[in-house]
């Protein structure tokens, strides 16, 4: 059951690389025969001010968005909840590091999976935060119902993807508490020591807390370039104005909250370690998939406006 569970996550970003990353790689060669096929993939994953006009006739609402970060929080919390009971009860609490060097390596993979699922949970908490009382949507932007439906898929596999590798274990620990309970009417008890069950984390290696400084400095910076683009709408009569922002990583590229969120998950991909490619593919995938809406992005601002800063590139720093 392992093997599979595990292999089905990465056969599920194989997919999803081949379905939505291929494409928009095709469609980012500079030739003029593309064009079509350009226009196609735009329509599946603009949204806002950079969806094609042929498209809308299948779209939501991207207030919608905040669907995507409900659902997120949802199941990261229950995925944080699970690993670190597991982890407390059965990957030896605060002994964790006192065994066989197997035991060690396995006990520190699974208080690794918690502290990866710890930074999601923030990241994910302040998301569902910003798009509720943060972002102030138009009435008329839209988004596509594949992408709507394909981020649903991504706040589900993005959290998985951080733990596969112990999801089988945690299940089967979720599931042996839950038939103990239905058998017995209560769970076997134990009592509940704050500091016992996080002190593992404390002692966690240098990758961990590399990989934790960097996502939280991304994290810092794309709740400041939330702000501003929030503040551009303080009023509903402004919902469909376009304001050029200003501040923080804006007076570098036109997209610095895709910046940040890059930034945020390379910090997940080190403090993983790097050794699990699911975790790859899904860093891969965010910055695939953000570097072709920033470089639209920063082509519309450059045609919406005459006098648009000409030192700023799409989303990397003199570079792109």
């Amino acid at each position: 059951m392992e093997v599979e569970i595990v292999w089905l996550v990465k056969a599920a970003w194989i997919t999803v690389w081949i379905v939505s990353i291929l494409p928009l790689v095709i469609a980012s060669i500079p030739s003029s025969k593309l064009n079509s096929f350009r226009e196609l993939v735009l329509s599946f994953a603009g949204r806002g001010k950079i969806l094609h006009p042929s498209s809308q006739k299948f779209t939501v609402p991207q207030k919608f968005f905040g669907h995507f970060y409900v659902v997120g929080v949802v199941w990261t919390t229950l995925l944080l909840a699970a690993t670190w009971m597991y982890a407390c009860k059965m990957a030896g609490g605060s002994h964790v590091f006192s065994f066989h060097m197997t035991h060690v390596e396995h006990r520190f993979k699974v208080w690794r999976a918690v502290f990866l699922l710890l930074l999601m949970e923030i990241h994910v908490l302040r998301r569902v935060i910003e798009s509720f009382y943060v972002f102030k949507y138009s009435t008329s932007a839209r988004m596509h119902i594949l992408a709507y439906v394909g981020a649903l898929f991504y706040y589900v596999a993005a959290p998985l993807s951080l733990c596969s590798n112990i999801a089988p274990e945690v299940a089967r620990f979720v599931g042996s508490q839950v038939a103990e309970f239905i058998a017995s009417g209560k769970s076997h008890s134990h009592d509940f020591n704050l500091l016992l069950s996080i002190s593992p984390l404390m002692k966690l290696g240098s990758l961990q807390w590399i990989g934790g400084a960097i996502f939280l400095w991304g994290w810092i910076h794309q709740r400041r370039c939330h702000a501003i683009l929030g503040s551009l709408r303080e009023y509903p009569s402004q919902a469909k104005e376009y304001i050029i922002p200003y501040g923080d990583w804006f007076e570098m590229v036109s997209c610095p909250h895709f910046l940040a969120e890059i930034v945020l998950y390379l910090g997940l991909l080190i403090s993983s370690g790097g050794t699990d490619i699911s975790i790859w593919l899904l860093f891969g995938f965010v910055a695939a998939n953000l570097t072709y809406a920033a470089g639209e992005t920063h082509r519309w601002y450059l045609q919406k406006f005459e006098n648009y800063p000409a030192s700023r590139h799409a989303i990397f720093p003199h570079v792109y």
